[in-house]
């Protein structure tokens, strides 16, 4: 009798290319192989022919059968049950009914050879699990591929059991040699068919996984790439609003500078020379302080570089700068100055420093301001406030100078009052805290 035998075959699951849609969709599909798996396939199948060729000639030589098919004739059945796995990736239900078909045959007509035989449908079988897209139809064909097999078994074993077959065991008990033979044979096939079916899965499942794998490992790639450009742009604004804070501060106070120098040119030269000469500082200083700036773009740690020369340490000179363009400023320091985080102290500056700014431009030049830095165990924080009583000019604004100030303060976990005053006037305090833990750089 011919039966389905198991086959000790192990075949290498492809290759998976790259993901082009997402594997955690339910219509994804396995990419097709490509062009070197293809030629692999035809170089499995070439081979398996030739071992066909040969176990065929073994077989009849060996009398495998009492009246084996003819030569030619089995050659042809093999070539169908063998060559069709050249496309076993490119067509793999197809080529699974077409070699179960062909095997159904090579039973029927004797052909003396099923070693290669059964690794050619084990093969086909594990192909549609492994590979076939359209993961509903790889269920159906294997399960009628599976059912066709077990039907064909049946028979073969009744046709077993009208023949008079020459058995010699002992059997076990009420079990006959001839029941232990067909119990063999249906355990074998329970075993390759389940094998063919789960190692396909199992490929399938793999694939899938390395998919997934690819994936995330895309998406991560993404993630990283965005966040770089969202470090370069918050780096950007950060840029624009220290070069924002340090122009607009003398920008704003060598226009009011040159207008007093030309007011007094005509009444009082030594006055205006006096007004000249600041302007010549304050531009000195803003070109400083821009070099200063565009070079930490330069340093290897830029983080360290703006707090080596700026903080609450020039404030008096800030206030002294006030003073020569007109303004009535003092400085009062309350508490017990002490060593401030560098980012502290670099933003109480810079928000000092865009406030009175802003009382240049607003309320004009003879504004009584006040400058008052506070220092108690964990904050400080700084206070500008004005009487609006000065001389007030064309003040145009970009809007850019209060929402600076918020951001520096939300970057360190401040706090800021910006409003006007309750008789007159305007007032900004901010303050940070400055134990270690929090006063840190965020980034």
């Amino acid at each position: 009798m011919t039966g389905v035998s198991v086959a000790r075959v192990h075949p290498s699951a492809a290759p998976a290319d790259h993901v082009p849609t997402d594997p955690d969709s339910p219509d994804w599909r396995r990419p097709a192989a490509d062009a070197q798996g293809l030629q692999a396939d035809v170089g499995i199948a070439v081979a398996l022919f030739g071992a066909s060729v040969g176990s065929l000639v073994l077989g009849r030589a060996a009398g495998m059968y009492s009246e084996p098919a003819g030569m030619p004739l089995s050659i042809a059945v093999l070539a169908l049950i063998v060559l069709p796995l050249t496309w076993r990736r490119r067509r793999p239900s197809a080529v699974a009914l077409v070699i179960a078909a062909a095997f159904v045959a090579l039973g029927e007509l004797a052909v003396p050879e099923t070693t290669i035989a059964n690794i050619a449908l084990f093969m086909a079988l594990y192909t549609v699990g492994a590979w076939e897209p359209d993961r509903r139809r790889a269920v159906w064909v294997r399960g009628a591929v599976i059912a066709a097999m077990g039907l064909w078994l049946l028979t073969s074993f009744f046709r077993a059991s009208t023949q008079e077959i020459d058995l010699e065991g002992p059997g076990v008990g009420a079990l006959t040699p001839f029941a232990a033979y067909m119990l063999i044979q249906v355990l074998i096939n329970v075993l390759y068919f389940a094998g063919a079916y789960w190692f396909g899965n199992h490929a399938w499942a793999a694939a899938r996984q390395r998919a997934v794998t690819d994936r995330r490992t895309y998406e991560l790639e993404a993630e990283r790439a965005r966040t770089a450009r969202q470090a370069v742009t918050i780096e950007r604004l950060r840029i624009a609003r220290e070069l924002h804070d340090a122009v607009a501060h003398h920008v704003s106070l060598m226009g009011v500078q040159a207008a007093a120098a030309r007011a007094l040119l005509a009444v009082d030269a030594a006055q205006a020379e006096q007004q000249i000469e600041a302007l010549e500082e304050s531009s000195r200083n803003a070109v400083a302080e821009l070099y200063s700036l565009l070079g930490t773009l330069r340093d290897a740690e830029p983080e360290d570089a703006p707090t080596a020369t700026l903080g609450v340490d020039q404030l008096p000179q800030l206030v002294a700068d006030a003073r020569a363009a007109g303004l009535r400023a003092d400085l009062q320091v309350v508490g017990d100055p002490r060593p401030l985080p560098p980012l502290v102290s670099l933003n109480l500056f810079r928000i000092t420093q865009e406030a009175m700014t802003n009382v240049v431009k607003h309320a004009g030049p003879g504004t009584r301001t006040h400058v008052r830095l506070r220092y108690t165990d964990s904050w400080a924080e700084v206070e500008v406030s004005d009487d609006g009583r000065g001389r007030p000019g064309p003040a145009p604004s970009g809007g850019l100078g209060i929402a600076g100030m918020r951001e520096r303060v939300a970057s360190l976990a401040g706090e800021i009052h910006v409003g006007p005053r309750a008789d007159s006037g305007f007032v900004v305090r901010a303050g940070f805290p400055t134990a270690p833990a929090l006063a840190a750089d965020p980034r």
